[in-house]
């Protein structure tokens, strides 16, 4: 595996897309190849207790934002975030997807994803703005999430409850102007309701990829 890099603001690979927040990270830490940095992304992000269906729809809409040309971002978290990096690395096994960690690179989190972990740091791009040996804190995971709204063209939320990180990252995307997509599902289902609210509250519905291309009208083939 390769060594861990440091990427300071005044380095050519920082993604100036992190400068629109008030609080961007002097530094980030990286793994992987530095060129995903280039590659334009959308985040995709949801529930840990994700249901089946949620898992398949994230790596289907992975999937077709990689065969647009475009990137995944997500948090290397379990459920939605985790179907979303293997269903971008499905679409093209190099350059397709970029985590962002909540931890220091030189440990992974949560440890059932070692495997996706070190498949990405060999053929994407892990993220970090803690240095090797930080001891790792709650609010460390909020704060990972406004990096996935900032480096990314717009977030698709796939399923959420009300009380959800989710929710947090959609946020910090409205803030910094990014899109904001949400996929609705049963009224039924506590992992829709987060969903559910952010439609109320303006994100784009979303029921096929199509309607995301539509807003990033840029990007299209």
């Amino acid at each position: 595996m390769s060594s861990i890099i440091t990427v300071k603001q005044s380095h050519p690979y920082y993604p100036s897309r992190l400068l629109d927040l008030p609080d961007a990270p002097q530094e980030i830490y990286c793994l992987g190849n530095l060129e995903a940095l280039k590659i334009p992304g959308l985040g995709i992000v949801g529930s840990r207790q994700a249901s089946n269906e949620g898992l398949k729809t994230a790596s289907y809409f992975a999937n077709a934002v990689v065969d647009h040309g475009l990137l995944v971002v997500s948090g290397l978290a379990e459920g939605i975030d985790s179907a979303a990096h293997l269903g971008a690395l499905q679409a093209r096994p190099l350059l397709s997807t970029i985590a962002v960690c909540g931890t220091s690179l030189d440990r992974c989190y949560p440890s059932k994803n070692q495997s996706l972990f070190q498949t990405i740091a060999r053929q994407g791009l892990l993220i970090s703005e803690y240095p090797s040996g930080s001891v790792t804190k709650p609010y460390f995971f909020r704060q990972r999430n406004r990096l996935i709204a900032a480096l990314s063209l717009g977030i698709l939320v796939v399923e959420a409850a009300i009380r959800s990180g989710s929710l947090t990252t959609a946020k910090y995307a409205n803030d910094l102007g990014r899109e904001v997509f949400a996929i609705p599902n049963s009224i039924h289902q506590p992992q829709s309701l987060g969903c559910h609210q952010l439609i109320k509250e303006g994100a784009k519905l979303v029921v096929r990829p199509g309607d995301i291309f539509e807003e990033l009208r840029f990007f299209e083939k």
